[in-house]
C-alpha cells in the first residue's frame, strides 16, 4: 500500500506500538493484532527500540532471535518463567498461541509489520539482522501516522 494511503477495508487502522523488548509484551501485542484481525480490523504493528529484537532472525541453532529477548520481571517474580522460551513452551502447554503461532496469525490475516528506522538506529540493529519470512515494511512515526490517517487508533504497548 502506497505511503500515505489509509487501509479502507475494515474500518480505521489501528496501529499497535511495540517498544518493549520484554518478550511478553511482544506477545501480548501479536495476540492484539491477531484478535483485531479476526474482527476485520486492519493493524499495523510497529516495532521499535528493545521491541526490535525480538524479530531477529534465528541464530545458527535454529533458536528464533525473540528466544533470547527478556522476560517480564514480574512473570519471573510468579514463577511463571525464568526466560522467553521458556514462557513461549508454557504458553504452548498450556493451549495458548506462541509467539510463531500469533506471527503467522498475523501474517496471514493481513497484519502489517513496520520496523522504526529510527528505532534500528537507536539500538545500533542492522535491518539485516532481521527475520526474512516477514514483509517489513520501513517506516517513522511520520509514516505510521498517515498510515492511520485521522480516524486511526493508536495503543502503545
Amino acid at each position: 500500500m502506497p505511503d500515505g494511503e489509509v487501509t479502507p477495508a475494515g474500518g480505521p487502522v489501528t496501529g499497535l506500538i511495540l517498544q518493549s523488548g520484554a518478550v511478553d509484551r511482544v506477545h501480548y501485542g501479536l495476540a492484539m493484532a491477531a484478535a483485531a484481525l479476526a474482527l476485520s480490523t486492519p493493524v499495523v504493528l510497529f516495532f521499535t527500540n528493545a521491541a526490535l529484537l525480538s524479530l531477529r532472525a534465528a541464530g545458527p541453532d535454529g533458536r528464533p532471535g525473540w528466544a533470547d529477548a527478556p522476560l517480564g520481571a514480574d512473570l519471573i517474580a510468579a514463577g511463571i518463567a525464568t526466560d522467553a522460551a521458556g514462557y513461549d513452551a508454557g504458553l504452548t502447554s498450556r493451549g495458548a498461541a506462541g509467539i510463531e503461532d500469533l506471527i503467522e496469525a498475523v501474517s496471514e490475516l493481513g497484519g502489517r509489520f513496520m520496523i522504526c528506522e529510527m528505532g534500528l538506529r537507536a539500538i545500533g540493529l542492522d535491518r539485516t539482522a532481521l527475520r526474512t519470512d516477514i514483509g517489513f515494511e520501513e517506516g517513522g512515526l511520520v509514516t505510521l501516522y498517515r498510515i492511520l490517517g485521522p480516524d486511526g487508533r493508536l495503543v502503545v504497548i
